[in-house]
């Protein structure tokens, strides 16, 4: 015989009292009471189905010993069953005790690191009528379509009461084990509310003989009749076989709970373990005798026995197979969201005073792509990248220089080539008559060099077109610096041979043999050796090159030819305005000579034409964007050297070829004859 305390049997017949009993999960009184008793006698309590996550505290409980997992594991479980399926919005309502405080706590923390949104969290008491009215209006004003109820059987029937009053459907239900398995709520009514309702129960373990014993001691309880015949006296008589079974009410309620069955069967047997172990008990030579056990003693032994160990690995904590659940009404799960997702090509943008979960789906602005659905931001597409039409991808940006296939491109090579076409007609012409005195009065050969120069100007607009390469950019910005250079001093030299020419008619004036053929040819070929001069140095020391502007438009790339050097570039536009300036001048001075064919006018008026356009020319290069500069520099380049064409030439080819009857020395001097006499 062992001497036991007294409330050891006592706790041996709690703990099998819990079998039968809901109260560890719905009075929370219970556990105050108990944990009261705990730290006043240091008794220990293996309860069965005591799952608040509150008893864990080892301070407040140190001899409270588990034999079922805490709704610590069991929210977070609910937590990421949510998650899995994409719920991100749901309502929850938990039982207003111990149990559904704490384990609702665990679930709305887990729910916020996981990124699940709860749209409300509510909670009433079983005897709360009118607090669980304003639950339910709070679930019917909601829009969340997924409810977690960490709720008893004894709240979730009420609950489903009040949802059948104001018949509320549609939702789905998220349980826990004190409900899912709870056969009292599966009625008719009810599977509007209850069906495709997912949750976590305890899993059932089926114990070797238990389920005979429970049958035999079910039936010995129900009815006094034998199934079998026996020899004891105390059945009178053999069962029929036709027992009614319904008058027993509490038959159904009993027989979910036999899920708890191998947690006694664990309890008591991690009792007597202990017991066994403190009793030094060994096989075969039985126990020692006259010990006293404390129940402090059994509780310290319990530590090397087990515990429940849910520490598994995060991808093995969870795992579910889909495609066993039948959801209510089709074969698609529900969808509860606050806002749908935001497709690639957009962001979220979070809604003023809502949770995170509520959003607005901005599209990405230019140059910015998302290619993730539900993207937070949009990020910027690399230096020569360009988002798409669907902003989900960055492509390379378009590159745009003036190219020979544009009708802007056609027109300006047309009007080049004609104009150089022209020159060459005007150039044939005045060889065929050379020797005419309209040919011969103004140095045949300025005038062949310059409709060279002319056919070079119009030619070197041609360079300026087509893809920009470190060749093509150094050729078009010396090529016309040159040629412009060689036309305009083409031209003033003739303008100071007509002046030389009125100076000579004068009496005992020798001025022509100081600008005589020679010096005409020596000062064009000074003035452009200034121009190439100044043009190598500006290849030398930073030359123009190619180059992608990705400044100017955002979206596409601008390939052009960048100056290099600024000042090198205003050196060349500068000298030819030089020269262009002091033509006019001489031009404008000489403009009243008596001559029937004065050609200082119609070089005033080519320098004036001249000049009028390259003036204009300065804020329109500098204002156009981008293919349109090259074009702007072409038409200052064409539209000057139309000038000088149809201004210096024209006049000469009307005579020669409709005014023969002028073109003759007489002609041409008769006004300075008429003076003379």
């Amino acid at each position: 015989m062992y001497n036991f305390p007294p409330y050891v049997c006592i706790y041996l017949f709690i703990l099998c009292f819990f079998f039968h009993s809901e109260i560890n999960r719905s009075e929370s009184l219970l556990f105050s009471m108990n944990s009261t008793m705990a730290l006043m006698n240091g008794s220990f309590k293996i309860p069965v189905s005591a799952t608040c996550d509150c008893l864990s505290n080892r301070k407040d409980y140190p001899s409270f010993f588990r034999t079922i997992a805490s709704d610590y594991h069991q929210s977070r479980a609910l937590a990421y069953m949510v998650k899995h399926f994409g719920w991100s919005w749901v309502g929850a309502v938990n039982t207003d005790n111990d149990y559904g405080n704490y384990g609702m706590n665990i679930f709305l923390n887990t729910a916020q690191e996981e990124g699940i949104c709860v749209e409300y969290s509510v909670k009433f008491y079983r005897t709360e009528t009118e607090k669980l009215k304003k639950v339910v209006d709070i679930i019917k004003q909601g829009t969340a379509k997924v409810i977690v109820a960490f709720l008893t059987s004894f709240e979730m029937n009420n609950l489903l009461e009040q949802l059948s009053v104001q018949n509320i459907t549609g939702l789905q239900m998220i349980g826990v084990e004190a409900w899912i398995t709870a056969k009292s709520l599966i009625t008719s009514k009810s599977f509007r509310f209850l069906g495709g309702s997912l949750g976590f129960a305890v899993r059932k373990i089926n114990i070797e003989g238990f389920s005979d014993y429970v049958i035999k001691e079910f039936w010995d309880t129900a009815f006094p009749c034998s199934q079998t015949e026996r020899n004891s006296s105390q059945y009178a008589l053999n069962c029929s076989g036709y027992q009614d079974l319904l008058p027993l009410k509490n038959y159904n309620e009993d027989v979910p709970e036999q899920r708890y069955a191998s947690n006694v069967y664990k309890a008591v047997y991690a009792v007597a373990h202990s017991v066994h172990s403190l009793l030094n008990c060994r096989e075969q030579k039985g126990c020692e005798k006259g010990l006293t056990i404390q129940p402090q003693q059994v509780s310290n032994q319990f530590n090397p026995v087990g515990y429940y160990d849910a520490s598994l690995p995060p991808d093995q904590r969870f795992v579910l197979n889909t495609e066993n659940i039948i959801w209510v009404g089709g074969q698609l799960g529900p969808r509860s969201v606050c806002s749908e997702s935001c497709p690639p090509g957009t962001r979220k943008a979070t809604q003023k005073g809502k949770p995170v979960c509520c959003y607005d789906c901005i599209p990405c602005a230019e140059g910015e792509i998302s290619n993730e659905t539900d993207s937070n931001n949009c990020r910027q597409c690399p230096g020569e990248y360009w988002s798409n039409a669907e902003k989900n991808k960055c492509i390379l940006k378009a590159v745009e220089f003036l190219s020979f296939t544009e009708v802007m491109s056609i027109v300006l090579v047309f009007f080049s080539m004609i104009g150089a076409g022209l020159t060459v007609l005007v150039a044939i012409l005045f060889y065929i008559k050379k020797d005419t005195p309209i040919v011969k009065a103004n140095n045949s050969e300025l005038s062949f060099l310059l409709l060279f120069s002319l056919t070079l100007c119009f030619l070197c607009s041609l360079t300026f077109i087509g893809r920009p390469t470190e060749w093509s950019c150094m050729l078009r910005h010396t090529a016309f610096g040159i040629t412009f250079v060689l036309c305009i001093s083409c031209v003033l030299g003739k303008t100071i041979v007509v002046l030389m020419a009125f100076k000579a008619t004068l009496p005992g004036s020798n001025v022509m043999k100081w600008f005589g053929p020679a010096q005409q040819r020596l000062s064009v070929l000074a003035f452009t050796l200034i121009q190439v001069l100044i043009c190598v140095l500006w290849l030398t020391i930073s030359p123009p090159f190619p180059h992608k502007n990705t400044k100017y438009y955002q979206e596409k790339i601008i390939l052009e030819c960048h100056l290099g050097s600024i000042i090198g570039f205003s050196s060349v536009l500068g000298y030819i305005g030089l020269l262009a300036i002091l033509c006019f001048i001489l031009a404008f001075l000489a403009r009243t000579l008596p001559d029937n064919f004065n050609e200082a006018k119609f070089i005033t008026f080519s320098m004036l034409i001249f000049c009028a356009v390259w003036i204009t020319f300065i804020p329109a290069y500098v204002s156009s964007p981008g293919k349109f500069t090259v074009a702007v520099e072409i038409f200052a380049i064409v539209a000057s050297s139309f000038g000088l064409l149809l201004c210096n030439f024209v006049p000469k080819c009307l005579i020669i070829l409709f005014k023969p009857e002028q073109n003759t020395k007489q002609h041409m001097m008769g006004k300075a004859s008429t003076k003379s006499n």
